[in-house]
């Protein structure tokens, strides 16, 4: 259900823009991303993806991996995550996402946490100058 309205709102959102769904980055923070990610992987169209914070595992439990979909992706894909993230340590999430097919950018904040926070300038600076390169 989540990745059904995940769909339903990329694709209003480019029809409002009249733009090709291709045309359009896609992503969120944390499990709003991880469902960006699982419709992009099944089929929609998409620019790139931004994943911030993804939930590469819950905390504490680095055997429940969350990437069976990760071999699907084609696109290009930013992961912003914070070096003391509960739910995946740096190393773990550049492991994790070498499956991925489309080329793969990680930023990783030093000292942010899984939320975070007070760091969203920070993010949001990162985030647009990715997109704007792309």
């Amino acid at each position: 259900m989540l990745v059904a309205s995940v769909v339903t709102a990329a694709r209003r959102l480019a029809g409002g823009l009249g733009l090709d769904q291709d045309l359009v980055a896609l992503g969120g923070r944390s499990m709003g991303g991880r469902m960006c990610s699982i419709a992009v992987a099944e089929g929609l169209a998409a620019a790139a993806l931004v994943l911030v914070s993804y939930p590469l595992h819950p905390p504490g439990k680095p055997y429940k991996l969350r990437v069976e979909h990760f071999g699907a992706i084609k696109v290009p894909c930013l992961f912003v995550s914070g070096t003391r993230d509960l739910f995946g340590t740096p190393a773990e999430l550049e492991a994790a996402t070498a499956g991925i097919t489309g080329p793969v950018t990680h930023v990783f904040v030093d000292n942010g946490d899984h939320g975070l926070r007070r760091r969203d300038e920070e993010v949001a600076a990162i985030v647009a100058a990715w997109v704007l390169a792309l």
